[in-house]
């Protein structure tokens, strides 16, 4: 599959998390800049927020918020042949957190900053269950010669409740089921999809795998070096993750099939279903500063909550 892609907006520091809007506009983060950005349907970019650190990931909640991870400036960023990519996290880096942004007001409301007393490490993605709580993942952090593991959160908007459900390497994307039975997960560095079984929807409680370091059933495991981003889930069931260095979507089957569809940026990150019949796509191509829009051959899986 080649599709058609359309730049709709360039110049950016390096974007993620895009939400596709009901009015037609986009609603996306840029990393490196520190803000939550959007798109108009006329073509122009406005900052609907300031907020520093990292944010990541982006979701509509139940109250039309968007709910932001902030992976809290885990990345410095180096430009390098025309591109801007990740580099080493700083030494003093402390954690990140999970925030509110009223699409009104611009105002940045902080929900989460640890669980169980410990600091989050670099939260990543997230998406919201049918009952208005909220999975997210984080994607911990590795150097030169040690990696602290990521995990698989669940919480509540009202600030009161979050666990950790599962412990994983590199936990980047997330999302959900056409049922809301199994909530994937993508491990970036080792281009692995994780699936996960939900046994209680209310309170985060996942089937562990079949051995302790496993966090639940393996989908696929890419061969080669590709690391895997972010996610979301077609209506059919397939999930479609951006896919780094071998820069493009990796289309996921439940049964393990793949398919690799060549996006031109090598940190293709994150994309986001939209329009009448959720069959637009915008794609964050991140190093390179831009967001593609194409027609996907398939529809997008509605998410819980939209704008």
């Amino acid at each position: 599959m080649a599709p058609k892609l359309e730049v709709v907006a360039e110049g950016l520091g390096f974007p993620e998390g895009p939400v596709a809007m009901a009015d037609g506009s986009l609603v996306f983060v840029e990393i490196k800049n520190q803000t939550l950005s959007r798109l108009t349907v006329g073509g122009r970019v406005e900052v609907v927020s300031r907020i520093p650190g990292g944010p990541n990931g982006a979701a509509v909640g139940p109250d039309g918020a968007i709910y932001v991870c902030n992976n809290g400036g885990v990345y410095t960023f180096d430009a390098r042949n025309g591109t801007i990519v990740p580099g080493p996290t700083p030494p003093d880096y402390q954690g990140g957190s999970i925030q509110r942004v009223d699409l009104a007001t611009g105002e940045v409301t902080r929900l989460y900053d640890s669980c169980a007393g410990v600091r989050l490490p670099a939260p990543d993605d997230i998406v919201f269950d049918r009952a208005g709580g909220f999975w997210f993942t984080a994607s911990g952090f590795q150097d030169a010669d040690r990696i602290q593991k990521g995990a698989l959160y669940y919480a509540s908007i009202d600030g009161t409740r979050i666990v950790k459900a599962a412990t994983i390497p590199m936990a980047n994307g997330v999302g959900l089921s056409p049922d809301g039975a199994t909530v994937y997960v993508s491990d970036t560095i080792f281009g692995r999809l994780w699936a996960l079984d939900i046994l209680d929807p209310k309170t985060g409680q996942v089937k562990p795998g079949p051995l302790p370091v496993m966090p639940g059933r393996v989908i696929q495991t890419l061969p080669g070096f590709q690391w895997l981003d972010s996610l979301k889930v077609e209506a059919s069931g397939r999930i479609c993750v951006g896919t780094i260095f071998n820069g493009g979507i990796t289309v996921f089957g439940p049964d393990g099939t793949t398919e690799h569809v060549d996006i031109p940026d090598m940190f293709t990150t994150n994309m986001c279903f939209g329009g009448q019949d959720m069959q637009d796509l915008w794609i964050t191509a991140s190093s390179t500063g831009k967001i593609y829009k194409t027609r996907w051959p398939r529809p997008g899986l509605k998410l819980a909550f939209d704008a």
